[in-house]
Parts: structure tokens; C-alpha cells; sequence
């Protein structure tokens, strides 16, 4: 199932759980992660199948090849030749193309400055929280002509901070550079909230959270958890701009 949301301004937002594919156990059934051990024609299939219930050509949808790092690729389409480059974030100022975040516990960002005509997404785990995605995409949008006042920004379904349970040094350590991540597990123990440090970064970018998920993925069933699960798919959060 894909929930899709659309802004009146011609911005496209959408995010998947893990029914509706063809996966099998443990990557039942819409895995759309390509690097986790699944069958690749089976990542193929689930592709198209949420290209095509979002209304989208698969070949318009930009993946990247995620690390956890803050480094944003500017890009006119899929890319054709070649791997695809180590990013956590990518930008276009085409219409039409989707690009396409895969998440399994970390916080996906989508971002869209109709006006301009310029699209965002990064993949924001703890590690690229500290290391800046999030400021780095915002950055970005800006040199291709988007204004943070004007972006439209979402967060998807993540591991939520009564869930994140971190050693106390790396809470610590997280928080020196993100002090709105610190949290507190619903058991009482150290913890990581990425979704607020997402939005405190945002604020601090100038742009105006649109709206945010409350799905945890390790709470949900029908979301795909790393930290639960370990051997598990990949959700996908998608954004782009009417052609």
C-alpha cells in the first residue's frame, strides 16, 4: 500500500509500506531496497509496481546509492551509465522526476519548492544528521533557485525517539551537534530522536515543516525495521513536481 499526498501546489509527496509486492520472507512483500539481499528481479518488479500506482514511468525514478554521509547529487534524471553515486540526497529542477529515498528505520526528507520548481530528498540516519544532510539538500535547492520560505518539507514513517535506544556517550555525542535529538526511551534509557533533529535542522534552514509522519517503523508491522527486524526491505519515500 502507498500513501500519497498532494500539496495544491503541484508538489507530489508518497510513501510505501511493505504490502502490495512480490518479496519473499523476510523481504515480504514490497521490498524496494536493492543492497539488502533480496531477489533483484523481485526489486525490479516492486519498482514498477510503485511507479506505476503512484502514476509515475519507472524510468523517471532517481535512486541513489546511500552511506549515511551528507554529500547531494544535482540531477536531470535516472541515472544511465555507470553506478550510481555514493549520495544521501538528491536535487533536480525537472519537472516530472521522481526522486526516491530508502529508509528502513532513518528519517526520509522530502522537500519541493513549487514555485521554483526544484525537488529535494535526503536520507537522514543519525550518522547523517551529525554529518548535515539535512542543511546540505536545503543548500543545494538553493543554488538551483528554490527559496526556504517557499519549500514545502515532509518526514516519512522513521524509528521514532521512545524507540531509539542509543548508548548514553552517543546521545551525548549526537546532541552536541543536534541538541533537539536527545531523547528518552518510553522504558527509560538513552535515545536518539533523528525525526526532531530533521525538523530543528530544517527551522535553522528556514523552511517551515509541511507535515510529518507519527508511524514508527520498529512499532509498526507493516513497516520495514532494521533495528527490529535486522534481514529486512526497504520502504521508499518519493517527491516530485507536476510535469
Amino acid at each position: 500500500m502507498i500513501a500519497q499526498q498532494h500539496d495544491a501546489s503541484g508538489a507530489h509527496f508518497a510513501f510505501t509500506d511493505r504490502w502490495g509486492g512480490v518479496s519473499a520472507a523476510p523481504y515480504d512483500e514490497l521490498n524496494l531496497g536493492g543492497a539488502v539481499g533480496d531477489d533483484p528481479q523481485a526489486v525490479r518488479t516492486n519498482r514498477e509496481l510503485a511507479a506505476k500506482a503512484l502514476g509515475l514511468d519507472p524510468s523517471s525514478v532517481v535512486w541513489m546509492n546511500q552511506v549515511h554521509g551528507r554529500d547531494v547529487a544535482v540531477v536531470e534524471g535516472p541515472w544511465t551509465t555507470g553506478e550510481i553515486p555514493c549520495v544521501d540526497a538528491v536535487v533536480t529542477s525537472r519537472r516530472g522526476i521522481a526522486l526516491a529515498v530508502l529508509t528502513a528505520d532513518c528519517t526520509p526528507v522530502l522537500l519541493a519548492d513549487p514555485v521554483a520548481g526544484v525537488a529535494g530528498a535526503a536520507h537522514a540516519g543519525r550518522p547523517g544528521l551529525v554529518a548535515g544532510v539535512v542543511p546540505a539538500v536545503v543548500e543545494a535547492m538553493t543554488t538551483q533557485g528554490a527559496s526556504p520560505a517557499r519549500i514545502v518539507a515532509r518526514t516519512g514513517p522513521s524509528v521514532c525517539g521512545r524507540c531509539y535506544e542509543v548508548p548514553a556517550a552517543m546521545r551525548t555525542e549526537v546532541a552536541e551537534t543536534v541538541p533537539e535529538s536527545w531523547a528518552e526511551t518510553s522504558w527509560g534509557t538513552p535515545a536518539v530522536d533523528v525525526a526532531a533533529g530533521v525538523r530543528a535542522q530544517l527551522a535553522r534552514a528556514g523552511v517551515e515543516m509541511d507535515g510529518e509522519s507519527h508511524i514508527c517503523t520498529l512499532e509498526s508491522a507493516d513497516h520495514f525495521s532494521y533495528r527490529r527486524d535486522r534481514t529486512t526491505g526497504r520502504l521508499a519515500s518519493y517527491v516530485w513536481l507536476d510535469g
